[in-house]
């Protein structure tokens, strides 16, 4: 039989599979097993698509809206991308600076596979979304991973960004609100940012805002497109339906930027996808102009969980988090873990380990955070029942309390 090196690109072997897909079908074995998992790694809404939403994709299969649609989506979804992003931030944009794709993931991808060639970097802040850095490496191109300290809200500062840079950089990935940490720029930090890109114009800037409207703030999420409108020319925003509103099977993503890269993007996907599926389009583009209770009722169940959530992680010995700006994720510290003993004598050597001694233990499934690029942390979704959330903290204590500085001493 053939080896993977032998049928496989070179490309395929220089990325890994995603951690978050590995940690959800390691759930579902478990699970298949007869055992009671406490799942907090899925990174999707735990609330159904909103009603008048599945209507419209009702009535778009009784109306024959099943055929080809433009490359970069019917005119209707663009008509409701535009409006938005003139409601939300005040951008004015074209139909040919709009395409629509299947997620905000794809999206992404065919941005970098339209703009990098072997040797060009992407500068990547970490911790960071565990797909960024993959999608570069699978387009030829070179991740320059930028550690960015909790100390400093897990953000990217002018200083290492301008570090940063050098004639080979061809994108800068700004996740704000990001996965995993929930953390976001002000305008003033993307203020400062933009200094720094205005002196190098042969960056682009790749924003990824999937998470912006599940934010926790009055003000809405600021986008550097707006604060620095001399930048509007360089940034390639994307974002999707899939979070906001619960729809992350519906696969609808949009990026809006320069005409010049949106038309490369069209490109591509006329020789793959051809285009994304008519049905879903219809569905979103009646989430984007129909009514927003949806959004505004299920951004204060997560406040809710958040706030709960980040107190009871707090009051566990040896684990910390910040509180998030959007999103729903935490990214839990768990240093003082490493080093310790488990009840059966195992020593904790990193944060996967802990994990896995979470899972073993407890039954308690998160992400470890050095698939984010934070060793020393792990991820948890809070986008699960109240209940769940708060037997997974009395877990995460017991787990905690069970761990010592010394192997336990074998019984007589």
């Amino acid at each position: 039989m053939s080896s993977l090196t032998e049928v496989t690109a070179a490309r395929v072997r220089r990325i890994n599979p995603s951690p978050s897909t590995a940690a959800a079908q390691r759930v579902r074995e478990l699970k298949s097993q007869g055992l009671t998992i406490l799942d907090l790694t899925v990174g999707e809404p735990d609330f159904d698509t909103p009603d008048h939403v599945k209507a419209a994709a009702i009535r778009a299969i009784e109306a024959g809206e099943t055929k080809y649609t433009p490359v970069n989506g019917t005119p209707r979804l663009r008509a409701a991308i535009a409006g938005k992003l003139r409601e939300r931030h005040g951008l004015e944009c074209t139909d040919a600076q709009i395409t629509v794709g299947g997620g905000a993931k794809q999206v992404i991808f065919l941005a970098l596979m339209a703009t990098l060639d072997e040797g060009d970097e992407v500068i990547v802040p970490a911790p960071y979304w565990v797909s960024y850095p993959d999608m570069v490496r699978a387009n030829d191109g070179t991740p320059v991973i930028v550690d960015c300290p909790e100390a400093d809200g897990f953000k990217l500062t002018p200083e290492r960004l301008g570090e940063a840079i050098t004639a080979r950089t061809r994108w800068v990935v700004l996740n704000t609100p990001g996965n995993p940490t929930g953390s976001a720029y002000t305008a003033g930090e993307l203020h400062e940012l933009a200094q720094v890109l205005l002196d190098h114009p042969h960056v682009r800037v790749l924003t990824d805002e999937i998470y912006d409207e599940i934010w926790y703030h009055e003000e809405a999420a600021p986008s550097l497109a707006a604060v620095e409108p001399r930048l509007a020319g360089r940034v390639f925003l994307t974002n999707g339906v899939s979070k906001t509103y619960a729809m992350t099977g519906w696969r609808i993503g949009y990026g809006v930027g320069p005409t010049d890269l949106v038309t490369a993007i069209n490109t591509l996907q006329s020789q793959t996808s051809s285009c994304p599926s008519s049905v879903s389009q219809a569905a979103a583009a009646a989430a984007l102009t129909g009514p927003q209770d949806f959004v505004r009722e299920t951004v204060s169940v997560y406040r809710g969980r958040r706030d709960a959530m980040t107190k009871l992680v707090n009051d566990v010995p040896r684990l910390g988090c910040a509180v998030p700006d959007g999103g729903f994720y935490l990214l839990v510290n768990c240093q003082d873990t490493i080093g310790q003993f488990t009840p059966s004598g195992s020593r904790i050597q990193n944060d996967e380990d802990f994990a896995r001694y979470l899972l073993d233990s407890r039954q308690v499934a998160v992400i470890h955070g050095a698939a984010y690029g934070a060793p020393g942390y792990f991820r948890i979704s809070f986008a699960t029942s109240t209940d769940v959330l708060t037997e997974a903290c009395a877990r995460l204590a017991t787990a905690c309390a069970g761990l010592s500085s010394a192997p336990s001493a074998p019984s007589a």
